[in-house]
C-alpha cells in the first residue's frame, strides 16, 4: 500500500515534467523557427524476487515475482521538422526550406567567439553594413566569415542558394550548415543551438527564401489538447493518494483500535 503511495508520487512527478515541456511548447509558438519538444517516460528497472536454496524447486534459483517501482521521466526529445512560412516582405528576411541552420557567431562577456546554429533567419544590417541577428551577432558566410553588404542602399536580393547580389553583383553567400545526426546538438538558449563534440557537418539541401521567415513548428491545438490530457493524468494521480491516504487512515485508527 504505501509503494502505491510511491507510485502514484513518480506518475504526479513524471505528468508534472511533461507539462513543462508542453508549456515551454505553447510559450514559443510564435518563435521564429523554433522547434519543439516533446518528452518521453520509463519504466523503473523491475525489481526481481528469487527462490534460493529451495529443495521443492531441485535448489535451483526462480524468480518468484517481479514489482514495479512507478514511472520515472526519461529523455526529451527536439522535433527538428519543418515549420510553416510567414511572408514579410523584408530584405533581410531569410527562411530555410529543407534542413540546415544558419551559422552565428558570438561574442561572450569574456571576448571569446563562439558560433552557434539556428533556424531563425530574422536579420538585418549595421551601420557598417554587417548582417547580423536581432541581438547584433554576426550572421557567417559558406566560409565561417562575417558577411557584410557592401552597400546597403542599394538592390540587396538573395536566391535559393544564399548568394547574396547588390544591384546585381554577387558579393557574398549566405552559409548553411547541416549534421550528419543532430544527437549531436544542444540547446544553447537564445533559439540557438550548439554543435557537441562528435558533431558531424554535412552538405545541406536547404533552400534560401529571401523575404520569408519560418514559423514554430508547434501546433497549438495539438498541445493543448495534450496538456488537458496531462492534467486529469495528475488529478488521477492525486486522487489514488487521497485513497490510499485514506486507507492507511482506517487502518490504523479503526482497524488497529479494534
Amino acid at each position: 500500500m504505501v509503494r502505491g503511495l510511491y507510485t502514484a508520487y513518480t506518475g504526479m512527478k513524471n505528468e508534472q515534467y511533461r507539462l513543462d515541456v508542453i508549456t515551454n511548447n505553447l510559450a514559443n509558438s510564435a518563435t521564429t523557427g523554433y522547434k519543439k519538444e516533446g518528452a518521453t517516460s520509463q519504466a523503473f528497472s523491475e525489481v526481481l524476487g528469487v527462490k534460493i536454496n529451495d529443495s521443492s524447486e531441485a535448489y535451483l534459483q526462480r524468480n518468484i515475482g517481479k514489482m514495479s517501482l512507478g514511472v520515472k521521466i526519461g529523455e526529451t526529445y527536439t522535433d527538428y521538422s519543418q515549420g510553416g512560412a510567414k511572408i514579410t516582405g523584408n530584405t533581410y528576411d531569410v527562411m530555410l526550406g529543407g534542413n540546415g541552420f544558419f551559422a552565428i557567431q558570438m561574442t561572450d562577456k569574456n571576448g571569446n567567439q563562439h558560433v552557434r546554429y539556428t533556424r531563425d533567419g530574422s536579420f538585418t544590417v549595421t551601420k557598417d553594413g554587417y548582417l547580423v541577428t536581432k541581438d547584433g551577432d554576426s550572421v557567417l558566410n559558406d566560409q565561417g566569415q562575417p558577411i557584410q553588404i557592401t552597400n546597403p542602399s542599394g538592390t540587396v536580393s538573395i536566391d535559393l542558394a544564399g548568394n547574396i547580389a547588390v544591384d546585381g553583383t554577387t558579393i557574398d553567400k549566405i552559409g548553411v550548415f547541416d549534421f550528419e545526426d543532430y544527437d549531436y546538438l544542444s540547446k544553447y538558449g537564445e533559439n540557438m543551438y550548439d554543435a557537441v563534440d562528435g558533431a558531424t557537418f554535412k552538405t545541406s539541401d536547404a533552400s534560401v527564401m529571401q523575404g520569408y521567415l519560418e514559423t514554430s513548428n508547434v501546433n497549438v491545438v495539438s498541445e493543448m489538447v495534450n496538456m488537458i490530457t496531462i492534467t486529469r493524468a495528475y488529478e488521477a494521480n492525486q486522487k489514488m493518494i487521497t485513497t490510499i491516504d485514506s486507507t492507511l487512515d482506517k487502518a490504523v485508527n479503526s482497524v488497529g483500535r479494534v
